[in-house]
């Protein structure tokens, strides 16, 4: 018999485009090794990026004016959503679906053959997998702990905060501090490694992370909940049978693609394309945007962040989240490229053009892909 949709995978992004299926009436299979695992990540995004489907009380807690540090403070205008991880699992309902806890191990237009055998056929099939680790891809690192009560009072949610007090050596890669709350009073702590290839492994973040927090005051008494990230920010193929991070939905200036799977998710259930032509452009805007980062040292990242949130809300919003909006991803680069240094705009141009640079490249900052 064949169905309508097989989805390969119950992440965010899996979960997400079987619900949206089934929504529209579709009938739906869905394929995951567990599929009834918790999901433990922190998953957040700018309020408008969500869908209007979306309920928005679920919304753990939301930062209506984000502030983000280079070398000297930003506060930018735009609203930051937390979302209460647990309970936006449960609203993506599956219910009238089929659940196959199974592993798909080859995948073809109308078909999916599974370890165990069984072969499924459907007018549509998606990979939404996620992507697999490889030495040769940039990864996104993170050590977290939360905080509540009186440990929390007063810390300010830090979009960003590159500041040069978690005690690594200046010419080190570098990491920086992410604080939102997450509701009822608790806040994450996070020292992250937007990207790195290799990037910084979490017992160096966890370092940092305790260094950072001693050094502002804020005392820990050890039993905290603990996150610990780690994930591709390349590797993702867009195409008309992947989706989410597994179809190229990972932004590396964030290591979003929670948002962007909600936000596509309806149009892709009802046959429209994920990638027209002027997403596939910004898709590869992104990606020399990322070797340009690597190839700046780590005394210069700062500065790049100072430029970038500098730039006018629009052409930032444009960069973070016009997934097609490639005028708006241009005039971003472009006006990012003339405010940086000339030092900085040499190895930039460089990176992007393909050009060996001397650098590291292990550049634990580079945030955007």
């Amino acid at each position: 018999m064949t169905t309508d949709v097989v989805v390969c995978g119950l992440g965010p992004a899996g979960r997400v485009l079987a619900h949206r299926c089934l929504i529209r009436g579709m009938s739906v299979v869905a394929v995951d090794p567990s599929p009834g695992r918790r999901w433990n990540a922190t998953y957040a995004g700018w309020a408008d990026e969500l869908p209007e489907w979306l309920d928005p009380t679920l919304a753990a807690a939301t930062v209506a004016r984000p502030t983000a540090w280079g070398a000297r403070r930003h506060e930018l205008d735009r609203p930051y959503v937390v979302l209460d991880t647990e309970r936006l699992r449960d609203s993506l309902a599956l219910a009238g679906a089929e659940i196959v806890a199974d592993r798909a191990v080859r995948l073809g237009r109308h078909g999916v053959t599974l370890a165990s055998g069984r072969v499924l056929t459907a007018e549509r099939v998606f990979d939404a997998r996620g992507i697999a680790r490889s030495p040769a891809r940039a990864e996104q690192t993170a050590y977290g702990v939360v905080v509540a009560g009186r440990a929390a009072a007063g810390i300010e949610p830090l979009f960003m905060d590159w500041r040069a007090d978690n005690g690594a050596d200046p010419a080190a890669p570098r990491s920086f501090l992410y604080a939102v709350p997450l509701g009822g009073g608790a806040m994450l702590l996070e020292e992250t490694c937007l990207a790195g290839r290799p990037a910084l492994d979490i017992g160096e973040l966890r370092t940092r992370l305790l260094h950072r927090l001693r050094a502002r005051g804020i005392a820990l008494d050890g039993d905290e909940p603990v996150e610990r990230v780690r994930f591709p920010v390349q590797g993702g193929r867009p195409g008309p049978r992947a989706f989410g991070a597994a179809g190229g939905f990972t932004h590396p200036a964030t290591g979003y693609s929670v948002a962007a799977a909600l936000a596509a998710a309806d149009d892709v259930a009802a046959g429209h394309r994920a990638w027209p032509p002027s997403a596939r452009a910004v898709h590869v805007l992104r990606a020399a945007g990322l070797r340009a980062l690597l190839a700046l040292p780590p005394a210069e990242i700062p500065g790049f962040f100072d430029a970038f949130f500098a730039l006018p809300a629009p052409l930032q919003r444009a960069y973070l989240s016009g997934r097609t909006d490639l005028g708006g991803t241009v005039a971003a680069m472009r006006a990012l490229f003339a405010a940086l240094p000339t030092r900085s705009r040499v190895r930039i141009a460089a990176a992007t053009s393909g050009i060996p640079v001397r650098s590291r490249t292990r550049n634990g900052s580079a945030i955007m892909e």
